[in-house]
């Protein structure tokens, strides 16, 4: 698996974070970093797409940073 740095414009306060924590959560991830100071999230996965999508659907579009 390959680290991907998403980055996720609208975050923006804590309730943000909890409800991207959620979301990735349903897709049965566990281990990511979110940072709302660099508006980012940090995770291992080989479907970044898959991310993109689970972040679309919680009202977070991102984009992939690397």
């Amino acid at each position: 698996m390959k680290k991907h740095v998403f980055h996720v414009p609208d975050m923006s306060c804590g309730h943000c974070v909890k409800r991207i924590s959620s979301a990735l959560e349903e897709e049965g991830l566990t281990d990511f970093e979110i940072r709302l100071e660099t508006k980012t999230v940090t995770i291992e996965t080989d479907a970044p797409q898959k991310i993109l999508e689970a972040l679309e659907e919680a009202g977070y579009p991102a984009t992939l940073q690397n």
